[in-house]
C-alpha cells in the first residue's frame, strides 16, 4: 500500500514590522518656516546630511510636501511625534509652533 500525501496548511505565526505594509511620513509646506529650521530638523531628527535635508526643504517648499521616510507605521508616528513636538522657529517671529506631518499608507 502507497503512503497517500494530502496537501496541508503552514500557519506561519510570525508578525512585526517586517511584515506590516510601509508607511510614508510627508513634512507638509508652511510659510513659517525656514530652510535653516528644516534642516536643522531633519539633520537632529533623521541624522540626514546638510545636503540631503536642503533637497528635502526644497522638495516641501516647492510641491508642498516630501516624504521623509517610507518605514513601519510605528517608526513613522514615533518621527512624526518628534516633528510636531520639535518647536517654533526662533528666525521667524510670527511662527507659533512646529511643523506638520502626516503619515499615509505607501503605494
Amino acid at each position: 500500500m502507497q503512503p497517500s500525501t494530502t496537501p496541508g496548511t503552514r500557519v506561519i505565526e510570525e508578525t512585526g514590522a517586517e511584515h506590516e505594509p510601509p508607511f510614508h511620513l510627508i513634512l507638509l509646506d508652511d510659510d513659517y518656516h525656514t530652510y535653516e529650521y528644516v534642516i536643522f530638523m531633519l539633520g537632529r531628527l533623521f541624522g540626514y546630511p546638510v545636503e540631503k535635508a536642503f533637497a528635502i526643504a526644497c522638495v516641501v517648499d516647492s510641491q508642498g510636501q516630501a516624504v521623509l521616510m517610507t518605514g513601519p507605521y510605528e517608526e513613522a508616528r514615533r518621527h512624526q511625534e518628534q516633528i510636531h513636538a520639535f518647536g517654533a522657529d526662533p528666525r521667524m517671529p510670527e511662527c507659533r509652533g512646529s511643523m506638520s506631518a502626516i503619515i499615509e499608507p505607501a503605494p
